[in-house]
């Protein structure tokens, strides 16, 4: 078979789904977290949508291995049914005996009730998966939300989960459905992949194909080109991929391009690659003929007044009435809106990410403060983004609203408020900064040895972007690097309350503000836990781990919880730090 042609041990992109094949990208890790919040949240209807082939089996697979053993499940693949054998099909899935033949719906519904309200009694969960579900008739809809009216006063007793295409969402909002949509505890829509993700998914696939290390089968651009080809879709991905080395194979080509990937493109989706290229082209010419048409007509203008182009003895007598700019009261007109514009940027400054979370959360929220440096102009001297170091720590400090009165020679020496912690570190690259995601003070040593700070909040291509008193400065990458010791200082806001590593079965009001925050990211209205750190809530911390790239213990130590509080909004972040700094951007030079 061709996957022996290149070194693979197995076909690695059928579109089987196979567990050893999982790649849970960002979105699919949410989504899967979304379930896995709405069976713990107290039962319901949860709601997950998604194109055909954008991954919703495999979310689904997920879910089933990650529910606790004490869950029932009943899974109905062909929801073409009526009430009666949908009915029917969930009992035979529970194992549950019903009286009779040919039973009738009260008997199917009665029985069913028996079993969920014994099921409550032994402590255990009862799922209901319908797969497919926008081919359900509104009759049937109707006959499953009224199962969900059997409940204590804690929770319903059947969690009811319901995954199809974006039109069940469609259905789902008619309003003969309303009172089946109000009661969806948690919905999510599954979208594909991007560019980055599609790469990382044909490579990871390939890997566990067995393909040697070092070996580049898609170069970068045939990766974006199977990415704008497939719409990152992994089904559409994995037909075109597939077709490549097998052409490739045929072809005794030892490497994939572009000619593969538009034969692929035929024989898989009846689609050529050079025919969406030449329609976007033509679109382009087209817009672009436009826009000569335009200008042409302008350019052919007469010259004179303006008010000679206005339509009408209104629209001459508002040309008359405008303020030139030239003359003093239009001057002085446009002053005045400067000077308007210039005081309410002052004033709004920066605010961290606004949400509305249960209970304590508010206390969490920070305004950052009026900046108290830009509202005098100064002249931008040379290297005006070099500070010494009382300057750097003075300055970040202000970006998380602290003012300072006694200069320090160190960041960490500031005497800081209980939600705020000073780190220290050392790193080798741009990125290791870049993922943390928070501004930083770099540690600079000149060619004299003389030591200095530099405010980092970002880059932009080859330029670094660093933070001053007179706005944000973009400096060449390699000028900063030859003087940065990799040296770095960072304050990181912790939510009010956490103040210990948290684990499986610790309790306290710590562990209720994290399910909150948790919660919160979330966009659901009920936390996964109160007060005891519970098996739901160590899996979304798994999750929130992997997704950050963190080491998936389920424990939330001071890593997991650095990454919360910037997620959830209660830190700064980088594009906060650039619009602090960016208000006095240029002003002086």
């Amino acid at each position: 078979m061709y996957y022996q042609f290149f070194g693979l041990s197995e076909a690695p992109f059928s579109i089987a789904v196979n567990p050893r094949y999982l790649y849970m990208s960002p979105r699919h890790r949410e989504a899967l977290a979304h379930l896995l919040y709405g069976v713990g949240a107290g039962g319901g209807f949860i709601l997950l949508t998604g194109e055909v082939g954008t991954g919703k089996t495999t979310i689904n697979r997920c879910l089933l291995e990650q529910l606790p053993g004490s869950a029932d499940v009943a899974i109905v693949l062909n929801p073409a049914l009526d009430a009666r054998d949908l009915l029917a099909t969930v009992c035979e899935e529970l194992g549950i005996d019903v009286a009779g033949e040919s039973p009738g719906l009260k008997a199917l519904t009665d029985s069913l009730h028996r079993f969920l309200l014994d099921n409550h009694r032994r402590g255990r969960k009862t799922v209901l998966m319908i797969d497919e579900a926008q081919h359900l008739d509104f009759a049937v809809l109707e006959q499953i939300r009224l199962l969900t009216n059997l409940e204590t006063n804690e929770e319903k007793l059947l969690h009811i989960i319901l995954i199809g295409q974006p039109e069940l969402a469609e259905k789902l909002a008619r309003p003969e459905l309303r009172q089946l949509n109000q009661r969806i505890t948690a919905r999510f829509n599954l979208g594909p992949l991007s560019v980055t993700e599609t790469s990382a998914y044909i490579r990871h696939r390939l890997q566990v194909a067995g393909l040697p290390p070092g070996r580049e089968l898609f170069s970068p651009s045939l990766l974006g080109a199977v990415h704008r080809q497939s719409r990152g879709i992994p089904r559409l991905i994995n037909l075109l991929c597939d077709r490549m080395l097998l052409g490739a194979y045929g072809k005794n080509q030892p490497r994939l391009d572009r000619g593969l990937l538009r034969q692929a493109a035929r024989e898989a989706l009846g689609e050529d690659p050079r025919g969406q290229s030449h329609r976007r082209w033509l679109t382009l010419f087209a817009a672009g003929a436009m826009v000569l048409v335009v200008l042409a007509f302008w350019l052919a203008l007469p010259d004179g007044n303006e008010s000679t182009y206005l339509a009408g003895e209104e629209n001459s007598k508002l040309a008359a009435s405008s303020p030139d700019p030239m003359d003093g009261d239009g001057l002085e007109s446009l002053e005045s809106l400067g000077r308007d514009k210039t005081a309410n940027d002052n004033v709004e400054g920066i605010q961290t990410t606004e949400a509305t979370g249960p209970g304590a959360l508010e206390e969490s929220r920070r305004e950052l403060p009026a900046t108290t440096f830009r509202d005098s102009p100064m002249t931008l001297a040379e290297e005006a983004w070099r500070l010494s170091p009382a300057e750097g720590a003075a300055l970040l400090a202000e970006l998380y609203g602290l003012k300072t009165t006694t200069p320090v020679s160190g960041l960490c020496e500031l005497p800081l408020p209980t939600d705020l912690r000073c780190t220290t570190g050392e790193v080798q690259s741009w990125e290791q900064l870049l993922a943390d995601g928070r501004p930083a003070l770099l540690g600079l040593v000149d060619e004299r040895r003389f030591e200095s700070r530099a405010l980092f909040v970002g880059v932009e291509g080859e330029l670094a972007v660093l933070g001053s008193e007179r706005g944000l400065q973009r400096v060449p990458l390699e000028q900063v690097a030859t003087q940065w010791t990799g040296t770095f200082w960072q304050l990181w806001r912790r939510p009010l309350g956490v103040d210990r590593v948290l684990a499986l079965g610790d309790e306290g009001g710590d562990v209720r503000q994290v399910a909150a925050l948790f919660a919160l990211l979330d966009g659901q209205d009920e936390p996964l836990a109160s007060n005891r750190f519970n098996t739901r809530l160590e899996t979304r911390v798994r999750l929130f781990q992997q997704e950050k790239n963190l080491a998936a213990d389920g424990v939330l130590g001071e890593q997991t919880l650095r990454a919360l509080a910037l997620a959830a909004g209660i830190d700064v972040d980088r594009t906060q730090a650039q619009a602090f700094f960016n208000g006095n951007e240029g002003k002086g030079s």
